[in-house]
């Protein structure tokens, strides 16, 4: 009988022990990541002309490559830069550039030129932190030059490292929600 005893105190107390494992934390609550198929950057100058960066990706993640359109920027110009994100696998269209806004303090656009690009970009918005965000700013063209302008939205960027809120994404850290890469000719 005495073994019987020790035997269901064994198991109880195993019983037990296997209970207040924690299984039971509550789910971890999951920020799926955006599908942005389509980046189109508006460059106006100060006598309202327009010109166009878009880069669109059909199908999202999948096999196709995406297609860029670029407009030839103008030399000597100062152009005030506004950037859209959408969905256009949604119906309709969803706008990933308002939930950047709403999100901005967890969300920071690089732009990267290439070496022989005569551009330099400034940032003209900024979180609640004061810390840039990049869905507004200043792009002046130099000299007539070719290059690479490459776009970066990260999420989640470390905003106090070094560099980042003069647009070097090198210490930001984070995950990149999307990049984007145009061939820009100065004429």
């Amino acid at each position: 009988m005495k073994f019987y005893k020790t035997y269901s105190l064994a198991v109880l107390i195993t019983f037990i022990f296997l209970s207040c494992s924690n299984n039971d934390d509550l789910p971890e609550i999951i920020n799926e990541e955006e599908v942005i198929t389509t980046v189109k950057i508006t460059l106006t100058d100060t006598d309202g002309n327009q010109k166009i960066l878009k880069r669109v990706d059909s199908d999202g993640i999948g096999p196709n490559e995406p297609i860029s359109l670029v407009d030839q920027l103008d030399t000597n110009t100062q152009y005030q830069g506004r950037i859209e994100f959408l969905n256009e696998l949604a119906t309709p269209a969803e706008d990933i550039t308002a939930e950047v806004a709403e999100e901005d303090d967890e969300h920071q656009v690089f732009y990267v030129p290439s070496s022989n690009l005569d551009v330099t970009i400034s940032y003209n918005d900024q979180d609640a932190n004061g810390n840039p965000v990049g869905l507004e700013f200043t792009l002046t063209t130099g000299d007539a030059s070719d290059g690479s302008l490459t776009l970066l939205l990260i999420h989640l960027p470390i905003k106090e490292a070094s560099g980042v809120s003069d647009g070097n994404p090198t210490n930001a850290g984070g995950e990149t929600d999307v990049e984007a890469v145009f061939s820009v000719d100065i004429l």
